[in-house]
């Protein structure tokens, strides 16, 4: 498993409650295809409340991308709604889920705008 993609996850975990997704509830799967393999990933979400499995579990929003990409996503490499417009990131479900979690996203590494900001003021 790729280093930023495992961080991504752990982050998750770890933080137990995000206040950007206070008004969000909802599971969102991950399937990380790979050939005839998938890796999935469940975040579940109650009122910012997370908490985040490597389950196979039925989901509200369920997302398909390659090993590679979420890398680059997790890394801030890659942005989620550029990817879904190329067609290169697949949603099935609740399009309203991606759009909320993608706010967790790291920024690129070169931004300076307001998600760069808050990130370093969290840290």
């Amino acid at each position: 498993m790729a280093d930023a993609t495992m961080k991504f996850f752990e982050d998750l975990d770890r933080r137990a409650y995000e206040p950007l997704l206070a008004k969000a509830s909802g599971t969102l799967r991950f399937d990380l295809h790979e050939g005839a393999h998938t890796t999935h990933w469940t975040v579940m979400i109650d009122r910012g409340r997370l908490r985040v499995s490597q389950e196979d579990l039925d989901a509200d929003t369920i997302v398909g991308v390659s090993p590679e990409l979420f890398e680059e996503l997790a890394a801030g490499r890659e942005h989620g709604i550029a990817a879904i417009l190329r067609g290169d990131l697949t949603v099935a479900g609740d399009p309203r889920l991606i759009v909320q979690i993608e706010r967790l996203f790291p920024g690129s590494p070169h931004s300076r705008g307001p998600r760069r900001v808050f990130q370093r003021e969290v840290r």
